[in-house]
């Protein structure tokens, strides 16, 4: 027997709560054929199967959060189909009592969570509203996981009005927050007597009469802590460069009717500057590390976070690994693998993390500068824009200048202070312009 183990699902995460079983025991499972999904603070994800096999047992029940590295089920990788075997006992599910009048309310306990050096933008905890005797408590809660059960003890009275709509009546971490992010909610904590000096954070501003409240989906919610932390912990400096990119675009033009018959989608500007910037950070290795207590670390390879938009829903950074090792058309490919699964929630939980260099990319909407957020704990992050036809001076082999029409756009890199200087990212900006304007793109294809 194989033991599967809960994978390591990103950086600071130490727990992850089963959402999904997609076999049962005595199924057969394929390599790489997904076997259940895991939620975390960062991400839902499906979890492959590490091998091929039969399912002998599943050893957590839907909604439990355990531990990375935990045994989660067990595969007879042999091949035979073996009777099925009762499921060993699961973990129990943790039940919640919702807060009851009762002056000695007990909080519900919290999963081990990295603390964060800013506070999270969360709305804050309201102190419980006297409720009258005769007013009934909500029925004991079934909680999918340690998040739903600070999100209910958050809630304070209003936790009695929360039903669970997951399997067997389980409470979701959206059940919570259709409460916590009710206008109703919303005015009750505005309304609540302000924390004292040493507590206090910014209280939400009132929902007006008839005003559309929307509230935020779990990826705009880490997005916007993400942001917040980065930007109180890097000193962000912003320099930026314009880039002819005619050369490339005569290369576009020249394969692209080809290169989307072939492979199913358009040959965009990104991989050719996603290539560049991995050759350029060979010479400039400061650009390509990570902070950490005291100094930085310079890392062997590139991996290169390439940020993807979520249908205007949110924002993902999947990762390609060993960027340095690609050409042209394998990063193209990689690209379009990477925003496809991105946005069918397909990427595996290894596939959002550790990376070390970051691109942003506005371009397609036709930006002419955008100043990007660091992602942390980078150095440094890479803004591409938009890219228009305009009137250039260039200069022939004998010195005479003309007015001619090219492809020009900006690159703007925001950049962590701390890591290096000025000087050294102008320096950066410049190779890498260089590389763009010059570089022999048609080799490439």
């Amino acid at each position: 027997m194989t033991d599967i183990r809960m994978p390591e699902l990103g950086e600071n995460i130490t727990q992850g709560t089963v959402t999904q079983w997609f076999k049962k025991v005595g199924d057969s499972v394929a390599a790489e054929e997904p076997l259940f999904e895991v939620s975390t603070d960062k991400v839902d994800a499906e979890v492959p199967s590490p091998l091929a096999g039969v399912i002998t047992k599943l050893l957590v029940a839907v909604g439990t959060s355990v531990d990375i590295g935990a045994v989660v089920a067990e595969i007879d990788a042999v091949g035979a189909a073996p009777a099925p075997t009762p499921v060993t006992e699961p973990v129990a599910d943790v039940v919640v009592t919702a807060p009851s009048p009762a002056p000695a309310q007990t909080p519900i306990p919290e999963a081990p969570v990295a603390v964060s050096p800013t506070p999270s933008p969360t709305l804050p905890t309201p102190a419980p509203a006297p409720m009258p005797t005769a007013t009934p408590v909500a029925p004991q809660l079934l909680v999918t996981s340690p998040i739903v059960r600070k999100l209910i003890n958050d809630l304070g009275s209003d936790a009695n009005l929360v039903t669970g709509t997951g399997p067997d009546g389980r409470v979701t971490r959206q059940d919570a927050e259709r409460i916590a992010f009710s206008p109703e909610h919303v005015r009750a904590v505005a309304a609540a007597p302000a924390p004292s000096a040493s507590t206090s954070r910014l209280a939400p501003a009132p929902v007006p009469e008839g005003a559309n409240f929307v509230p935020f989906n779990k990826v705009r919610k880490i997005t916007g802590e993400r942001m917040v932390i980065s930007k109180a912990t890097s000193p962000h400096v912003m320099t930026a460069v314009e880039v002819d990119y005619e050369r490339i675009e005569s290369v576009r033009r020249k394969h692209q009717d080809q290169w989307r018959r072939d492979e199913g989608f358009t040959l965009t500007y990104l991989p050719f500057i996603s290539r560049a910037l991995v050759q350029v950070l060979r010479a400039f290795p400061h650009m390509n590390s990570s902070v950490v207590e005291g100094g930085i670390v310079l890392h062997d390879h590139v991996d290169l976070n390439i940020a993807i938009d979520l249908n205007f829903e949110g924002l993902l950074a999947p990762v390609m690994r060993r960027t340095e090792d690609k050409r042209l058309a394998a990063i193209a490919r990689e690209i379009s693998d990477l925003a496809t699964r991105a946005r069918s929630s397909k990427l595996r939980p290894d596939e959002l993390s550790m990376g070390t260099f970051t691109i942003s990319n506005s371009g397609p909407f036709g930006t002419f500068m955008v100043a990007p957020v660091i992602n942390q704990p980078q150095v440094a992050i890479l803004s591409t824009d938009g890219v228009a036809r305009k009137p250039v001076v260039i200069t022939d082999a004998n010195g005479g200048e003309s007015i001619a029409i090219h492809s020009m756009g900006m690159l703007v890199l925001s950049w962590d202070h701390r890591a290096f200087d000025g000087a050294y990212a102008a320096a950066f900006l410049r190779a890498l312009k260089d590389v763009l304007e010059n570089h022999d793109w048609e080799s490439e294809l």
